[in-house]
């Protein structure tokens, strides 16, 4: 759903008002100082697709990192064993998320990433169930929406969004490392190795098995 509604917001130019990059250290040190760049800069850049390729590297690998700390904290047994619970592999809850500010983090988290405002902590259970049907459903059809946004974006014919004026994008969803990013190391391999990545861009034979 934030993906959809992350496409829609990007897809009409609106941006953040302020600097994305831009911190000056008085170390003299290219790790520590970065030339400004604003967020009106990488919206100028195209469609959402379009930004992400225009971001810096150390602000993908920032959101990377990000994505990757909450993946680890979701699939810790430490997490669950806090709230006195188990994951969700060994007789727990599927779909709970552990509470981050028990997790005894070396950097306070003073909120839930879960209804951090306790906003359903005085549902009745009848109220909860019909939510979380309605939050199930909402995300089934946000993923048909955001997949048939991107699906238009690459040409493909889908009916009801391929006619709204959806910027076409030229890149590779599947790669989120371009050659804007060969700096990064592993990245120039990649590239020169699988210039074709993903696998919608090879044949039928990709890897040569059949040679």
């Amino acid at each position: 759903m934030a993906a959809f509604v992350g496409f829609c917001v990007q897809s009409n130019g609106i941006s953040f008002p302020w600097a994305l990059t831009g911190f000056k250290s008085p170390i003299d040190s290219p790790f520590f100082n970065s030339p400004t760049v604003m967020f009106s800069d990488i919206s100028a850049a195209g469609g959402p697709a379009d930004q992400w390729d225009a971001l810096p590297t150390s602000s993908k690998l920032q959101i990377l990192g990000a994505i990757a700390f909450l993946e680890v904290c979701g699939e810790s047994s430490y997490g669950f064993e806090q709230m006195g619970t188990k994951h969700y592999m060994r007789g727990g809850k599927p779909g709970l998320y552990p509470d981050l500010t028990k997790l005894g983090l070396p950097h306070p988290v003073p909120l839930k990433l879960w209804d951090p405002f306790g906003f359903t902590n005085k549902m009745s259970a009848e109220k909860k169930e019909k939510s979380l049907l309605a939050e199930i459903n909402n995300g089934r059809l946000a993923m048909i929406g955001i997949f048939g946004l991107i699906s238009a974006s690459k040409g493909c014919i889908v009916p009801g969004i391929d006619s709204l004026g959806i910027k076409p994008y030229a890149g590779q969803y599947m790669a989120p490392f371009s050659a804007t990013d060969s700096s990064l190391s592993g990245v120039p391999f990649m590239l020169e190795k699988f210039p074709n990545f993903p696998i919608t861009g090879l044949s039928a034979d990709p890897w040569g098995f059949h040679l």
